[in-house]
């Protein structure tokens, strides 16, 4: 997760070196990583129903490979249309295959408690590996060229896929375990695997099912608000926002870098408050200090320091949402839930490519990003007041014991 989240967060170094090499546009280029981000997302629950089907280890491969082929493909890239395919089509169905829905599924299947903990360590690996990676990018891209960035991501990725491919398990069961915290001595076996045409629907019943219910649509656009307002907006516009006011790129990556560093205390910090509080309670919070930081960022005058004060506050907000979104989604739907959530993942990463264009078009259209930082903040702030709607899960009336 946290390689191909590297994979995922390059686009943000290239689109300088792209407009200089290729002439393309602001909006062009954005239009091109939008399409990746919306395939991001809408793979999530066929990726969950995939991984049901063909398994852990092998969707994790056949994912490696995708991505590794879109980036070895745009070595010779030439047009417009060839970014969109290998950086929009191919990179977006390969990362949409190792998404959340990846890791929400492990802590399904791998862990009967503290699981809020674990979805917040692997959520923290995924953005993590969005942020942290992008100053060595854009130093190698400064130095060497882009391509020659993107060499270093295809060697990681090789790595990662021996590490899957020896190491990789799909069931506890597997290695004759029990999920970690699970009562009962003995591994249960896995369940039947399903048909292909079963697979294939499974994603679309559980969305029939979910979308009669309040709870999914105010998650749906809660997430939507989340991508929005992290890697759909800072991932891919902070470096060129910080270059309209005179930072060097790799300085300004270096600031994404902090934001990644604080997110894996405030990640993992987040997990482990969900799994001891009320989880709407935490996404208020969160989601409202994230509006406050959006909001505070365009009155700055973007030196160092105001900058880090930004990356330091933001960087705890950046995914603290995921692991409280995820347990309320284990919540209120329980064995479905890996595929449900999947759709809501579908919901953040329809807004990353939302404000990915949106941000790239008020830059092409206005000669500024500010706007969209503006908006990202009160999406945040409507979204904090959103999530308290939800309701309590229902619980079932007691049934009468016979005299």
């Amino acid at each position: 997760m946290l390689v191909t989240a590297g994979a995922v967060g390059t686009p943000g170094v290239l689109i300088g070196p792209l407009q200089q090499e290729f002439g393309w546009s602001t909006s062009e280029i954005s239009s091109a990583l939008a399409i990746r981000l919306v395939l991001f997302g809408l793979m999530g629950p066929f990726a969950a129903a995939f991984i049901n089907r063909f398994g852990v280890r092998q969707v994790a491969s056949a994912a490696l490979l995708l991505i590794g082929a879109g980036i070895l493909g745009s070595f010779a890239m030439t047009e417009l249309w060839q970014l969109m395919l290998l950086w929009g089509v191919v990179v977006g169905f390969g990362t949409g295959l190792t998404a959340l829905v990846l890791g929400a599924t492990i802590a399904t299947r791998w862990f009967a408690t503290r699981r809020g903990l674990v979805v917040g360590l692997l959520t923290a690996s995924t953005a993590t590996g969005q942020l942290v990676f992008l100053p060595m990018m854009a130093s190698l891209t400064e130095s060497l060229g882009w391509r020659e960035a993107l060499t270093v991501i295809l060697a990681m990725l090789f790595l990662a896929m021996i590490a899957v491919l020896v190491f990789m398990r799909d069931y506890p069961a597997d290695v004759g375990l029990v999920p970690n915290g699970a009562t009962g001595g003995l591994p249960t076996a896995p369940p039947p695997r399903q048909t292909f045409s079963a697979m294939l629907a499974s994603p679309i019943t559980a969305l029939m099912e979910a979308a009669q219910t309040r709870t999914f649509w105010v998650l749906f656009g809660t997430f939507f608000i989340c991508g929005a307002s992290t890697n759909g907006l800072v991932q891919t516009h902070f470096i060129s926002l910080c270059s309209d006011f005179g930072m060097a790129a790799v300085a300004a990556a270096g600031m994404l870098a902090i934001i990644g560093i604080f997110d894996i205390a405030g990640t993992i910090g987040s997990g482990w408050l969900s799994d001891r509080f009320d989880s709407r309670s935490l996404l208020f919070w969160y989601y409202g200090l994230r509006g406050l930081s959006l909001v505070y960022l365009p009155f700055t005058s973007f030196s160092y320091f105001e900058l880090s004060i930004f990356a330091v506050f933001y960087g705890l907000d950046w995914v603290a949402t995921v692991p409280p979104t995820i347990k309320l989604t284990i919540d209120r739907f329980g064995s479905r839930a890996p595929i449900i959530f999947g759709w809501v993942f579908a919901g953040h990463q329809l807004g990353a490519a939302f404000a990915a264009w949106g941000a790239g078009f008020t830059r092409t259209a206005y000669e500024t990003y500010l706007p969209a930082f503006f908006i990202a903040g009160l999406l945040c702030l409507i979204g904090a007041l959103a999530v308290v709607t939800i309701r309590e899960p229902k619980v079932p009336e007691a049934q009468p014991q016979p005299a």
